[in-house]
């Protein structure tokens, strides 16, 4: 399979990966449809791909992948689709569980099946680490057991089940990628890094769910993007489960005091009650995705946070010098 001479379909193509990726396919000259419906949860995705709106390679679509007829329409042509679509964010999911199985279950249905009837080449589907719930040991392989602990682990489980069934029963050329605690520039609000970063920058304390000693196995967007093509480009990857992280972990007690750091706050970090379904710690071993698909990621989580913080001082700039023109 090849980038460059085919038609690459990204549901879910606005959003933080999302858009990362559609950069990434442009760049090396694919044809990209975007098939994104702006979902309320957070706002801001057009600034994402609005420098593609006079590509000529770029198409956007304001779509739903509730919308069976209207996603199967847009493929068709298609010759590799990213199904990033999805309802993030584990609290928002716990607040909203039946909004969960909707978009992530029944809508990798639907884009399952009109991958079957339309012949697509290839299907690379974003799946979580939260499918594991919480480790019984680490580091975490694909091997490790699946026992999602809320509602957003749940529905990527149920969707990644469905996806292998469609290979299994209906040869569908598809690869399911876990990605862990993914990170960088253009990151949702919800996030922790971005909320954590926001709140330190207005001078408030960042907010820890329990007492800190969890751990995330962050990994930095670039390296997320680079996994996910490299999963579409290898043939040996259809009927496989990968996981993407970088392979270390840190608490939040240590992110939050690096992110205290960098903007020379004086305040200490507060704790909340924690939140049923979440999870102590991730580790991920991935060494399945360094063997099968030559994935090798290259960015550090102080190298990564870095970049992070440097987006996030020059995003939230024009808010500042808006704030003082009214002021």
């Amino acid at each position: 399979m090849e980038i460059s001479s085919n038609r690459a379909f990204v549901t879910g193509g606005a959003g933080f990966i999302g858009s990362h990726l559609v950069d990434s396919l442009l760049r090396q000259g694919c044809e990209v449809t975007v098939f994104d419906n702006f979902d309320n949860f957070y706002q801001g995705k057009e600034a994402n791909v609005a420098p593609h709106a006079t590509n000529p390679k770029f198409h956007l679509v304001r779509g739903s992948v509730l919308d069976y007829e209207g996603l199967s329409n847009n493929m068709r042509g298609a010759a590799i689709v990213f199904h990033l679509a999805a309802q993030a964010g584990v609290r928002y999911c716990l607040d909203n569980p039946r909004k969960a199985h909707e978009v992530n279950v029944t809508g990798t249905m639907n884009v399952l099946e009109a991958c079957r009837k339309l012949n697509v080449q290839k299907i690379v589907a974003a799946s979580s680490s939260s499918v594991y719930g919480n480790p019984v040991k680490v580091p975490i392989s694909e091997l490790h057991p699946l026992n999602p602990t809320n509602p957003y682990g749940a529905s990527k489980l149920a969707a990644e089940k469905y996806c292998m069934s469609y290979h299994t029963s209906y040869g569908l050329p598809i690869t399911c990628l876990r990605y862990f605690s993914v990170y960088g520039p253009r990151g949702r609000p919800d996030q922790v890094l971005y909320s954590m970063a926001q709140r330190v920058s207005q001078g408030s304390p960042p907010e820890i769910f329990g007492d800190g000693s969890q751990s995330r196995d962050f990994t930095f967007i670039s390296d997320i993007v680079a996994g996910t093509v490299m999963a579409a480009l290898r043939d040996d990857s259809v009927g496989e489960v990968f996981n993407l992280g970088f392979g270390a972990e840190f608490s939040m007690l240590e992110v939050a005091q690096r992110i205290i750091e960098h903007f020379g706050a004086g305040v200490k970090p507060k704790h909340r009650q924690a939140y049923d379904g979440d999870f102590s710690r991730t580790l991920c071993d991935n060494r399945k995705a360094r063997n099968m698909l030559g994935w090798n990621p290259q960015v550090s989580f102080q190298r990564g946070l870095e970049l992070f913080l440097k987006w996030y001082d020059v995003s939230r700039a024009p808010l500042i010098e808006g704030r003082r023109a009214s002021s």
